[in-house]
């Protein structure tokens, strides 16, 4: 089966509920980049819709790309009809932000029989653009909160002060 044929007035492929010229369109006909995480993760699902493989291979982060297939995208692209896209949460992935989460279930029928594909992807944003870094399937695993006490060593003094080693006191 072909890619699909969307004219720009009619509904984003990704669910957003605005046309796709108002969502994913400029972003994947290179005219705009997407903002977040996000608009990025929904014109990567729009881009499958279409057929533009192109454009899945360009918002791809470098250290990325040796694990893509054009080819195998595209059948897989071709093969299926896309269902729908539910975005279940986002993490970070602002304008400002440097990486983010987002967890999706994408909505596909392959020969007749109906899939979702349910995975976390990680993005990065370089030099101001969203690249998509890499998925795993199922559940997020969120990113790590930053340490913000010093890490105590089993042999070190225990913070809480009481002069024993912190493996004899609050480690035990």
């Amino acid at each position: 089966m072909p890619a699909t044929a969307i004219a720009p007035a009619d509904p984003c492929p990704c669910g957003s509920g605005r046309s796709l010229s108002a969502c994913c369109g400029p972003f994947v006909a290179g005219e705009a980049l997407p903002p977040t995480a996000e608009a990025l993760m929904r014109s990567r699902y729009t881009a499958y819709v279409v057929g533009a493989m192109d454009y899945l291979a360009d918002t791809l982060a470098p250290e990325a790309k040796e694990d893509f297939s054009p080819e195998e995208a595209r059948k897989w692209a071709e093969e299926s009809s896309w269902t729908g896209l539910s975005i279940r949460s986002t993490e970070a992935g602002g304008p400002e932000d440097a990486e983010g989460m987002v967890e999706f279930v994408a909505g596909y029928r392959m020969q007749g029989k109906p899939f979702k594909h349910h995975e976390t992807s990680r993005f990065v944003r370089r030099d101001g653009r969203w690249f998509y870094l890499d998925g795993t399937m199922g559940p997020p695993v969120r990113l790590a909160a930053p340490r913000t006490e010093p890490k105590v060593g089993r042999n070190d003094p225990c913070p809480c002060g009481s002069g024993k080693k912190y493996k004899k006191c609050h480690g035990a």
